[in-house]
């Protein structure tokens, strides 16, 4: 399974009316140049709530350009890449059947699939879509969040191929229904222990800001 990197994002952290920090990067913005994905994040990009995104388990996210069109369809407004605060908009690879803990070669950087997106009310804000957390979880294309294994510049048009994959059932989409509607799911979870570290960060998040 291979696709390409169709666009590749990065935006500031401002000011915003949205959240409890009123401060986030989501904004993101394709460029036109190489970047480099380090382990601590995107080069380049910045991070607002570094509470709840960030870190090695969530150094880059990836949504698929498909899934941008099927929302694009659902909602009758167009999306553009970067939109929904991604760093890498992909085509051509099935991210939502994607296997938690498979590493990805993109560009020069070796990824690992270590969590997915939650949606939060800093991105309904931003999509000023009403109910969007409803909708987007019931959407089930969450997207994928990346660990890098190793670090290298990614670029719009550089091929992403798995490199590694996995053999069990939790997918991104038995990831994201585990930890958010479908909770009797969380103890087959174990069965990829490379997700363990970003599912602990969003149980004790959820436990301590449930917003």
């Amino acid at each position: 399974m291979s696709g390409v990197v169709s666009s590749v994002n990065v935006g500031p952290a401002v000011d915003v009316p949205w959240g409890k920090y009123k401060w986030s990067a989501i904004d993101k913005r394709p460029v036109d140049h190489p970047v480099m994905l380090r382990a601590s994040g995107v080069e380049g990009d910045e991070i607002g709530d570094l509470v709840n995104h960030g870190g090695a388990v969530q150094a880059v996210y990836a949504y698929a350009a498909e899934d941008l069109q099927a929302w694009s369809d659902e909602l009758g407004r167009e999306l553009v890449p970067g939109q929904f605060g991604e760093n890498l908009t992909t085509t051509g690879i099935d991210l939502t059947n994607a296997r938690a803990g498979e590493r990805w070669r993109v560009g020069g950087a070796l990824l690992e699939i270590s969590g997915v997106r939650i949606p939060c009310s800093v991105f309904q804000g931003f999509l000023d879509e009403r109910h969007w957390v409803k909708r987007f979880m019931q959407g089930r294309r969450p997207g994928a969040y990346f660990r890098v294994i190793e670090e290298g510049p990614v670029s719009a048009g550089d091929v992403v191929e798995v490199a590694e994959e996995r053999d069990h059932e939790v997918t991104i989409d038995f990831l994201f229904r585990a930890l958010t509607t479908e909770r009797a799911l969380m103890p087959r979870l174990a069965a990829e222990p490379r997700a363990a570290e970003f599912v602990a960060r969003r149980l004790g998040e959820h436990r301590n800001d449930p917003s």
